[in-house]
């Protein structure tokens, strides 16, 4: 999208950054969003930007008046951490975890940075019916499992036990719990399967992580929370599941934080969820054939 005056944006366009971001899924939710709400002129694109061109890129933005030339942008891995510096405001629950997803604009470029993940699980969860539970498990100590702790904040009342595979990651875990106000107690990785004990267990690991533990699943199972969404289902959700257990997806989390990014750029208090998740269904469905 180019306008006259030559700029590939406008104040209706948003978007998605990212290094590689040929994969995102946001620009099909966003844009299922628009459609549904009758937003005909906005526009949401992907960018590949890394680290380095942030910077850049955010030079790119003024128009004329100074101000920003569109209405905010997503932001994946590995930008998360990266923006902070270029922003003028970040939310508290974007500082709780030093991690920034969406970014809006105001007048004279003031950026303010965001998180939806953590509200996002928090209502991927309630959605499956899971508002408060007594233990929970981790899975993994990326920048995922900090956001899951954030969201664990509000709804695990008992402890959290994080299943890792370094001293390193134990002692970051623990930081994160002592920050956030979550009693985080660590486990080596070998010890991963006690995981199941938990009524929630929420998998942050990264494709293939969590199959050695597909065959381990307890009879009756509690909660599981598998953040990946491609592919899916992973090794351990099948297995979750045929044994009733309930399966939350990374596709849950990933269509709840978009709701909250479409209504923040927007300014329009509601986003059509069902719509926004079926566009997401058919996008993986069609990468699948």
């Amino acid at each position: 999208m180019t306008r006259e005056d030559g700029s590939p944006y406008g104040p209706h366009h948003a978007g998605v950054l990212g290094s590689p971001i040929g994969h995102s899924l946001s620009p099909v939710l966003h844009r299922a969003a628009y459609a549904e709400l009758g937003l005909t002129e906005w526009r949401y694109e992907s960018h590949e930007v890394d680290e380095a061109a942030l910077p850049g890129f955010f030079k790119s933005l003024p128009d004329e008046a100074g101000d920003a030339r569109c209405a905010g942008f997503s932001l994946t891995m590995p930008l998360k951490r990266a923006v902070i510096p270029l922003l003028d405001e970040i939310s508290d629950t974007a500082a709780s975890v030093e991690a920034v997803n969406t970014v809006t604009f105001g007048r004279g470029l003031y950026a303010k940075g965001d998180n939806t993940d953590i509200p996002g699980m928090v209502a991927a969860l309630a959605e499956r019916g899971v508002d408060t539970v007594e233990s929970a498990a981790v899975l993994g100590a990326g920048a995922t499992a900090s956001s899951a702790l954030a969201a664990l904040a509000t709804v695990c009342t008992g402890p959290v036990v994080a299943y890792v595979r370094s001293d390193a990651r134990a002692a970051e875990m623990r930081g994160w719990g002592e920050r956030l106000g979550v009693d985080v107690r660590t486990e080596p990785w070998a010890r991963a399967v006690e995981a199941f004990d938990a009524r929630l267990v929420i998998a942050t690991t990264p494709a293939g992580a969590t199959d050695e533990l597909a065959e381990r699943v307890p009879a009756r199972p509690g909660t599981l929370f598998d953040v990946l969404y491609e592919p899916w289902p992973t090794r351990l959700a099948a297995a979750w599941s045929a044994r009733d257990g309930h399966v939350v997806s990374g596709l849950d989390l990933l269509v709840h934080q978009a709701v909250l990014q479409v209504r923040l750029m927007t300014g329009l208090p509601e986003a059509p969820l069902a719509a926004m998740r079926a566009a997401g269904e058919e996008a993986l469905a069609a990468r699948r054939r």
